[in-house]
């Protein structure tokens, strides 16, 4: 399990491999501690660990007294991301929910109780504990303890979801502080190309396919100009990672809904913010079309 600090690493590598990619960097490019350093507005010290992640996948690579060089073409890396290793506070979070929705745990227990079935300090059980109340997971109860609230109903709760961004995502296409970042539509149009021409899509990750699509609606949100709407979709992005993530295995519906992305996509590179919009919405309805079979096969 990573330490705070290593996981900033992995972070923080994911940031530098947008920003060779954003350059269009060539292999051979030098990259120099201090520029990045002052680019992404931190020290020397963790873009040195960074670089040293990306090298040790072979994206970059060191040369003796000189530092670091780009190794791998800006093209040939639309799809690498570095998975960041999960911290305690994630994985108590996520065994927390899984076992609610699988009814393995009560509906209400003490910080006591939790903290001996899952074998974890107090401080990282309360600040879960707090992660979930602010997500609307749990409530504190009045006297002592915590209880789980209806969300975790994964069936009602899913349609919920889908019923809440269909009134959400659509609509942001539409505000006036709607703009796009056409290098980061490009950047998102190859991985999906890369998903929808893949030999064996079933090969690929569950990991990564979740996170290739939330990151789409992510992008989506952020482009918007209002926080408010990246709060709430990052917000239904980690309810839909423990409701939905058994999905991905449907090799079928991935590709629809890459197909779909890149529709949409397209339309934001147009500019037609209209059709982003009206595309958007025709998306999440199929999903949500196709979520009630998909829990009833054990999703």
């Amino acid at each position: 399990m990573a330490s705070p600090s290593r996981q900033s690493s992995f972070h923080l590598a994911n940031q530098l491999l947008d920003v060779i990619r954003d350059a269009r960097m060539e292999p051979g490019h030098h990259l120099r501690e201090q520029q990045l350093a002052d680019l992404i507005g931190v020290s020397r010290t963790p873009i040195r660990s960074a670089l040293e992640l990306l090298a040790e996948r072979g994206i970059v690579e060191t040369r003796k007294n000189r530092g670091y060089f780009v190794r791998k073409p800006f093209d040939s890396l639309h799809r690498i991301e570095i998975e960041v290793p999960s911290t305690a506070d994630e994985r108590l979070y996520q065994l927390l929910v899984r076992d609610r929705l699988d009814n393995a745990v009560p509906n209400s227990m003490t910080q006591s109780e939790i903290a001996r079935r899952y074998g974890i300090d107090r401080a990282a059980l309360t600040r879960t504990l707090s992660r979930l109340a602010e997500d609307g997971l749990i409530a504190r109860n009045k006297g002592h303890g915590w209880t789980f609230l209806p969300t975790l109903d994964s069936v009602v709760s899913l349609k919920a979801s889908y019923q809440f961004r269909l009134t959400l995502e659509p609509a942001g296409f539409l505000l006036p502080t709607f703009r796009p970042d056409l290098a980061a539509i490009e950047r998102m149009r190859l991985q999906h190309l890369y998903l929808i021409s893949h030999p064996d899509i079933a090969t690929v990750s569950g990991a990564q396919l979740f996170e290739t699509d939330a990151a789409f609606h992510e992008m989506c949100a952020e482009f918007c100009g209002n926080a408010f709407f990246v709060q709430a979709v990052q917000h239904q992005n980690r309810l839909r990672r423990l409701l939905e993530f058994g999905s991905y295995v449907n090799s079928r519906r991935v590709q629809d809904w890459c197909r779909e992305h890149v529709a949409i996509i397209e339309a934001i590179a147009a500019g037609d913010f209209a059709q982003a919009s009206a595309k958007m919405r025709m998306h999440l309805e199929h999903a949500l079309a196709a979520a009630p079979s998909a829990q009833e096969n054990g999703k």
